[in-house]
């Protein structure tokens, strides 16, 4: 059984928990804050609990869902708790609009991903999951059309590894789609600036990005 930390008890985390402890993994969710209850959807799935810190030190996979703008220092400060794991980055680093909505890249030219790689040289990290609506992340079977997941890391191993945890989560092979190494999430991070734009004209309906072919 795999051991997977997820950072971050929003909704992309506990989102991901639940599903993930459904398929069978062991899951703990690395919260800022430990001392408010759990929501009951993540209890009833057999999710544990515990600080940030100890959600990286012990896991085996850790996946960074915690807000994109503060992600490189907060990260940075568990090197050693996440040297030598994949780290799979879902996160967008933007800068917020007036109404709060993504309205800039925090790093035009640049992605989040890359900027956490350079931080920690010995965490293999893996772009994925962050051209969607959260919902779809667990169920992409639920679009109408057939989604696309977009995978970028320097390390084929890490990304072979986390193909298979999207399957777990209801993604067929046939929709994952590897860029490349991990300047390709460059790409990815910037299709961001579409969402604010499908939120305002449909609200929280589920969408991907996707390729059609």
């Amino acid at each position: 059984m795999t051991t997977i930390g997820i950072l971050g008890a929003g909704r992309v985390g506990t989102n991901l928990a639940r599903a993930l402890a459904l398929a069978g993994h062991d899951v703990v969710v690395g919260r800022r804050d430990t001392s408010s209850p759990a929501g009951t959807a993540v209890q009833e799935a057999g999710v544990r609990v515990t600080g940030q810190r100890d959600a990286a030190a012990g896991a085996d996979i850790v996946i960074h869902a915690t807000p994109g703008d503060t992600a490189v220092e907060r990260l940075s400060a568990l090197e050693k708790e996440l040297a030598g794991k994949i780290l799979i980055d879902v996160a967008n680093a933007t800068q917020d609009g007036p109404d709060g909505l993504p309205g800039d890249l925090l790093y035009p030219g640049g992605s989040l991903a890359e900027r956490l790689q350079a931080v920690l040289p010995a965490t293999r990290v893996v772009k994925t999951l962050n051209t969607m609506l959260f919902t779809v992340m667990t169920a992409p079977g639920t679009l109408s059309t057939p989604p696309t997941v977009y995978l970028s890391g320097n390390d084929p191993e890490a990304k072979t590894t986390v193909s298979r945890i999207l399957a777990d989560l209801g993604w067929r092979q046939e929709w994952i789609e590897d860029l490349g190494d991990v300047t390709t999430a460059r790409a990815t991070e910037a299709t961001v600036l579409l969402v604010p734009h499908v939120l305002r004209r449909h609200g929280f309906q589920p969408f991907a990005v996707s390729l059609a072919r």
